[in-house]
């Protein structure tokens, strides 16, 4: 019985005459793939298995073969075949290898989690609770300490070249009544120092300002220090003649005064505007969930 298309499709004809396949079979010659045909046919013409009902058909498998390989341009097919098919088994396996181990990972991660998570649900939220605490308690820190590691350097940093709004060296709470978070539909580079000092000294004294390096480029934010309390609170009573820019307090924690630790050169590289280190705007974020939390408490 002849083959199927796909049939013929599957056969390795380098294994139909017992040779080595892949890139060994590839590169082997007329004359070894002849030797080896000549041999196989000689073990199995049909004469040597008369009682073999398959002895035919398998001898015209391998005929068919050697004619095959025989021709130089239908084995260049047949061996670009061989190599795809090679390809895609390689690509198949890291792809089920990746997959186990994704799958690994996350069971892992579920195990992990279940182990060290509460039954109670009043103490995992205790929990959850003191983790976001800590993790404000030490962006608070960070923040205090940049803005005082510009301030110290504000000769070099502020675009105004003096010092507005940088921090005492004596370790003086700094009052977050007067700083304001800003944002705005857009990437950072839509508002600059300078334009936002022009929108909100109308209000009062600017001190400092500085733009939020920021991932995302479908939302930028900043963070404006106005020089007074009162000058604050007019803007935030006055928020939408500043429109589309959105302005909220950001109020100040109790227990975590400023200190005089000098920051790392990396939470001072990103300055822009007069003088304040560059963090990550979830601090402004988390500090005004912990208030509204501290306030329904």
């Amino acid at each position: 019985m002849a083959a199927t298309g796909q049939e013929e499709d599957d056969i390795d004809h380098y294994e139909v005459l017992c040779l080595p396949s892949g890139e060994e079979g590839a590169a082997l010659t007329i004359e070894q793939i002849e030797k080896a045909y000549r041999t196989q046919s000689r073990q199995r013409h049909p004469d040597k298995r008369p009682d073999d009902p398959n002895a035919t058909a398998d001898f015209q498998r391998l005929s068919s073969s050697y004619k095959l390989l025989r021709d130089e341009s239908l084995r260049r097919q047949f061996d670009a075949r061989l190599r795809g098919r090679r390809e895609a088994a390689a690509r198949a396996a890291a792809a089920g290898f990746k997959r186990r181990k994704a799958v690994s990972d996350l069971e892992e991660r579920e195990r992990a989690a279940a182990a060290g998570q509460p039954t109670n649900p009043e103490e995992l939220a205790k929990r959850e609770m003191k983790q976001k605490a800590a993790d404000i308690e030490r962006e608070l820190k960070e923040f205090q300490n940049a803005k005082q590691a510009a301030a110290s350097g504000a000769a070099a940093t502020s675009a105004y070249g003096d010092k507005k709004g940088g921090a005492s060296q004596d370790g003086v709470k700094t009052d977050k009544g007067k700083i304001l978070k800003v944002s705005w539909d857009g990437s950072a580079d839509s508002y600059t120092a300078a334009k936002l000092e022009e929108l909100f000294q109308k209000f009062g004294k600017v001190e400092d300002i500085v733009i939020k390096t920021r991932k995302s480029r479908s939302k930028g934010s900043a963070i404006v220090v106005m020089g007074t309390k009162e000058a604050a609170v007019l803007a935030i009573q006055n928020h939408f003649s500043l429109f589309p820019l959105n302005v909220a307090p950001v109020q100040e924690l109790s227990g975590l005064p400023a200190r005089s630790t000098q920051a790392h050169e990396s939470r001072t590289s990103n300055i822009d505007g007069t003088g304040f280190s560059d963090l990550e705007a979830s601090v402004f974020r988390k500090l005004q969930e912990a208030q509204k939390r501290k306030q329904c408490g």
